[in-house]
């Protein structure tokens, strides 16, 4: 098994990617990319799924095909998981090895029970911004939801592992002062912070830290935009010792909900259309809806293939 791997984890949105290029462009350091299907599959009380139904699931799974890890099936479920990480051991022969995890973080235990974590905030108000322009919400109100359970899900975690464990990071720090930052976090990994860490921008699509980039909310939120996300998540915005906006909570009645509930849907709707067009669109519900695999698959692999085209 890889000896105490360490995962970054946090909301998406929250600027894990750009802090995965920083991490893997260190001499030492080797990081993995979106690292959820190792523990989608397994339930909250440690249950793995089965093999077969794994292996099926992994076919259609666009980011693990990205990777060309190989699938030795002489494993079980926790060597297997294991041996990605060993790949990309092997393929980049740095002796520090993590990847990035978004959800579930909290089921990484049932298969590493010594692995450490950089925790990775960034202000909520951005995030719930950042969540509509992907077309994962049409709102901040459903936007910020993403943050929300991520938050909740790390309060929860962090009880359950030692201080030494763990460290948590801002990303609004990391784009002012990443030196300082990089240097923090290399430590924490046992080794000291390394300039090429900066150099990620020579060889990404990804530009150099941009303070412009942090408290974007302030110019391109409304107050009653605003007013929601802090209502919504309440004492989690302070106890990260992000400030109020000081405009005045939102607390949407019924009427209100049910109206932000709709536009939710239909921007995701027309999201998904304008991206695949009407008739993929309608296929990947058809196929899902009536449960036909064969066809479902298909759909799922020519959506991964539009999904590719329009990464960054």
């Amino acid at each position: 098994m890889i000896n105490k791997p360490c995962f970054l984890v946090g909301a998406e949105r929250s600027g894990t990617t750009l802090l995965r290029l920083m991490l893997d462009h260190h001499p030492s350091i080797g990081w993995v990319q979106e690292f959820e299907y190792s523990i989608d599959l397994v339930t909250d009380n440690g249950q793995f799924p089965s093999l077969h139904q794994y292996y099926e699931w992994l076919e259609t799974n666009r980011i693990f095909q990205s990777m060309g890890f190989m699938i030795d099936q002489n494993l079980d479920y926790p060597l297997l998981i294991n041996s990605f990480l060993e790949q990309k051991f092997n393929s980049c022969k740095k002796p520090i090895i993590g990847a990035t995890v978004h959800r579930h973080f909290d089921r990484l235990l049932y298969i590493w029970h010594d692995a450490c974590f950089i925790h990775l905030i960034r202000d909520p108000r951005d995030v719930a911004r950042s969540c509509i322009a992907m077309g994962w919400a049409g709102n901040v109100w459903y936007g910020v939801d993403r943050w929300l359970e991520a938050e909740s899900l790390w309060d929860n975690f962090k009880k359950t592992i030692t201080s030494d464990r763990y460290i948590e990071v801002k990303y609004e720090n990391l784009i002012t002062d990443p030196i300082t930052v990089l240097s923090s976090i290399s430590q924490f990994l046992g080794v000291n912070y390394d300039s090429l860490m900066l150099a990620y921008d020579q060889d990404t699509t990804y530009s150099s830290p941009d303070p412009k980039l942090i408290q974007q909310w302030r110019k391109k939120m409304s107050d009653f935009e605003i007013g929601l996300v802090e209502s919504k998540i309440g004492n989690l915005l302070t106890n990260r010792d992000y400030e109020l906006s000081g405009v005045k909570s939102v607390n949407p009645n019924f009427l209100v909900k049910k109206k932000l509930k709709i536009q939710n849907w239909w921007a995701k709707v027309k999201f998904r259309i304008n991206r695949l067009g009407i008739s993929l669109f309608l296929a990947d519900f058809i196929s899902r809806k009536l449960g036909l695999k064969s066809w479902q698959k298909q759909v799922t692999l020519s959506i991964n293939e539009i999904t590719k085209k329009n990464l960054k």
